[in-house]
């Protein structure tokens, strides 16, 4: 059944219907980058009114019709020091408080909160590095649901811009964000916030942000980063000091109740059963709900030579990835490790011979 159509709605720390500038910042960053943008516009504004009036103008009164000769001259130093310092003076007008706004946003020093923030695809991974909440981690993953992407049903308020774990932090806090990426190129951006930093294999690159306003931001990944580049959102709520404390100790409680004992020894189906949600949050998008992968790009799970041979093997692949697969042991635990394998062992027409892997076996394979 077709799905409604879908009315596009404002979002307060989002996109704007109809929408013209740049979102309303929230951050003095934004604001400066805000200011920058308006400044710039006018002084391209003013100079392409000047240069076309007098162009027009001395086209208007000095035609041929009413009696004007051209004028025979080879140059005029008057005109070459004015069409020379003008610009110059007006570069450097721009480029002096544009420097100063640069600087500040690389400027990453005495922030209050780090947060690292690892791009992969197709989701962001968290981990609070420093001040308060530091040990908390976990992934963002879109929440759209993918009845809304195929068309299936109406779209949501925040189509391909809701997740299930939001960035949380406190106002008027200065956070650094520390960005790297597991596999290609990505990009964090929050508009409201004025920040925009590239995520590089390989690299660490940092920026920051101070949000003068509670409420919730969003933003996107903005580098090109393979198939599912447009569902890869990035959701901050900026909330509180008390609110934030509040999360962090019910955050690091659920921490502690999820933590599994890498040696207690699980039953299959337990694993199949835990196995099931981790690849549906981690691992659909490349290897598809049936397993198949996408040809030339991601290799099929159902019939693999690597899921159907030795153990060992399959373990060291998600551990430590593989080419266009990446590297699974900084972001999944022994268990839920443990949990996707036995899953993919065991499911589709794949059966195994050794259908079964405990978490003392990824361990120990680290």
């Amino acid at each position: 059944m077709a799905a409604a159509p879908w009315a596009a709605a404002s979002d307060a720390g989002g996109p704007t219907v109809r929408q013209l500038n740049l979102h309303p910042p929230v951050t003095r960053i934004a604001e400066e980058i805000y200011s920058l943008h308006n400044m710039m516009l006018i002084i391209c504004l003013v100079i392409f009114i000047a240069v076309f009036a007098v162009m027009f103008y001395s086209i208007f009164k000095h035609r041929k019709s009413v009696g004007h000769q051209a004028a025979k001259f080879h140059e005029s130093t008057s005109v070459e020091i004015a069409w020379t310092v003008v610009p110059f003076l007006i570069v450097i007008g721009m480029a002096l408080p544009a420097t100063k706004t640069v600087v500040a946003m690389k400027d990453t020093s005495n922030a209050d909160i780090t947060i690292k923030a690892t791009g992969m695809q197709w989701k962001w991974g968290y981990n609070y590095l420093a001040g308060e909440g530091e040990g908390i981690n976990f992934l963002s993953n879109l929440a759209t649901p993918r009845q809304q992407i195929v068309n299936a049903e109406a779209k949501g308020e925040n189509y391909l811009l809701e997740v299930d774990n939001p960035v949380v932090v406190p106002v008027n806090k200065k956070i650094r964000v520390v960005l790297t990426a597991n596999d290609v190129i990505h990009s964090w951006m929050i508009p409201s916030f004025g920040v925009k930093q590239d995520a590089i294999p390989g690299f660490v690159r940092d920026t920051w942000f101070k949000a003068e306003k509670i409420g919730t931001y969003r933003g996107q990944c903005v580098e090109l980063c393979g198939k599912d580049h447009a569902f890869m959102p990035i959701v901050v709520n900026v909330v509180s000091e008390e609110d934030y404390r509040a999360w962090v100790d019910e955050r690091k409680k659920e921490m502690a109740a999820n933590v599994d004992d890498p040696n207690k020894v699980w039953t299959l189906d337990e694993l199949v059963q835990r196995g099931e949600k981790v690849y549906s949050s981690n691992c659909i998008a490349c290897h598809q709900a049936n397993g198949k992968g996408i040809p030339g790009s991601f290799a099929a799970l159902d019939g693999s030579q690597i899921v159907l041979g030795p153990k060992a093997a399959n373990i060291n692949i998600v551990l430590h990835g593989k080419g266009a697969m990446p590297a699974w042991q900084p972001v999944l635990s022994e268990t839920e490790i443990a949990a996707v394998i036995t899953y993919t062992r065991n499911h589709w027409s794949n059966k195994a011979a050794e259908n079964i892997v405990q978490p003392a076996e990824v361990l120990a394979a680290k």
